[in-house]
């Protein structure tokens, strides 16, 4: 007897200038003004997406001691846009990455627990650290943390955060006129809490929102990163891009989580992907090609070249061979602000490595970037693509995707409207969302009442979430 099918969850990513993004293509629009997110969030709503992902970036990058100006757009404040965003959608989740870093659990808790009420129950956190000093700069405490002490931050700071949302059950407020009475119990919102990273106690201020706490999501790939997840998150991000490599970070991910008493349909693999359609799988491709040649621009490869060696390599021809100079090895880096840095971690062999390639295939420090560099997801024909995304589900190499285009704020158009459709005939994806939170689409359980709350207010609660 075959296993039914899964439902695929999807949902999209707005970019803004990246080493995704075309942001040269006449089709691409602003990526800070607001009707840019307004229209990339009413198509994924169009589509029945799960949720808009908004990525955080806290400091410009930097080449060299000057600004990334291929790669330059700033970073709205999250909030302030999956706000503005709750106002001109209706069932699309709201997804925010905000650094545990820098940050405060209080004030976090805060924003995320009044955007679930402005929303009306769509708002999800992903909760990341910061690497490095550079970005530390911008901020008060300076520094930066060991990847341990990161995470031991991170999951004190998630906790912490946690019991402030559970100082209100959601029953206090009875706002009786006839009364008088507002409140039924005068300790709610109390809290307490003492740890290594946090002392603090009062009174939390925003009353229990419609999901009792945001979706938590997790986009750490290392071994701290995968139990942080297992034990806390609603969902993890994967960078794994293949069925075999997908597989296994699936496998992985999902057997963690009965140490932490939890099931595996409780954690969410959701890896990021792009996409290419064509009207044929050969028009698609030739497309594909075209796409990656307009990504990585001459100046884009020589300053993708410099991350792994460490020098101005400004004088060399892009369409030329690649240096006859080893790379330099040094704490100090000419790349800054950049997490792709810390995937070259033996230089001389990533160039030793980079050479040999070029001189086999006859390429150009270009043509190696291309052809080295990430290359799009799911190329082809919408009903190519359907039938490849519904593969790698149904094959538990992930539970969805979170798509993210090359052109903003348009990208997503055409998905929307060719390969949704097919995936809908499949069965395999929503023809309507069927609730109104976040955890609706995501098939997650609303969060019981407060710890030690008596029977029957779990059981209201529990109730009104459903």
């Amino acid at each position: 007897m075959s296993k039914p099918l899964k439902q695929i969850h999807l949902a999209a990513h707005f970019p803004g200038v990246n080493n995704t993004t075309v942001w040269s293509d006449p089709a691409a629009g602003s990526h800070i003004e607001f009707s840019s997110f307004a229209h990339f969030a009413r198509t994924a709503e169009r589509a029945k997406f799960d949720f808009l992902f908004l990525a955080e970036g806290l400091r410009l990058r930097e080449q060299g001691g000057r600004i990334y100006d291929l790669d330059v757009v700033g970073r709205p404040d999250t909030f302030t846009v999956l706000a503005a965003l709750a106002a001109v959608t209706d069932r699309l989740g709201l997804t925010g990455t905000i650094n545990s870093t820098f940050n405060e659990p209080y004030e976090v808790a805060r924003q995320f627990a009044s955007l679930d009420h402005l929303s009306g129950g769509r708002s999800a956190w992903n909760v990341v650290t910061s690497w490095d000093a550079f970005t530390g700069e911008n901020f008060r405490r300076g520094g930066f943390l060991p990847q341990e002490e990161r995470y031991s931050r991170a999951k004190e700071f998630l906790a912490t955060a946690n019991e402030l949302f559970d100082s209100w059950r959601g029953d206090e407020i009875l706002a009786d006129r006839a009364t008088g009475t507002f409140l039924a119990d005068a300790r709610a919102g109390a809290f307490a809490h003492r740890g290594q990273q946090f002392d603090i106690h009062g009174r939390f201020n925003v009353p229990r929102s419609p999901q009792g706490r945001p979706v938590i999501f997790q986009a750490g790939d290392s071994e701290e990163g995968r139990e942080f997840a297992a034990s806390s998150a609603d969902a993890i991000f994967s960078r794994y891009a293949t069925l075999a490599e997908g597989q296994a970070f699936y496998t992985d991910v999902k057997g963690r989580l009965a140490t932490y008493g939890r099931r595996p349909d409780q954690l969410l693999v959701l890896p990021a992907a792009t996409f290419v359609l064509g009207d044929t799988d050969e028009e698609a491709a030739d497309l594909a090609r075209e796409v990656r040649r307009r990504q990585v621009s001459g100046a884009t490869a020589i300053k993708h070249l410099e991350f792994v060696w460490n020098r101005d390599l400004s004088a060399y021809d892009p369409e030329g061979p690649l240096p006859d100079v080893d790379p330099v090895v040094s704490e100090e880096h000419i790349s800054r602000g950049r997490a792709q840095v810390r995937m070259y971690r033996d230089p001389i062999a990533v160039a030793r490595e980079w050479r040999e390639l070029a001189a086999a295939h006859d390429w150009s420090i270009r043509d190696l970037v291309i052809n080295t560099g990430n290359r799009q997801t799911f190329v082809g024909s919408p009903a190519t693509v359907a039938r490849t995304i519904n593969d790698f589900v149904q094959a538990d190499a992930s539970d969805g995707f979170i798509l993210v285009p090359h052109i903003t704020p348009g990208g997503l158009d055409a998905f929307a409207d060719k390969v949704v459709p097919l995936l809908q005939e499949q069965g395999v994806f929503r023809a309507d969302y069927e609730g109104t939170t976040l955890r609706d689409h995501l098939g997650l359980a609303h969060p019981d009442a407060a710890p030690g709350a008596a029977p029957d207010v779990v059981a209201r609660t529990q109730r009104a979430a459903s």
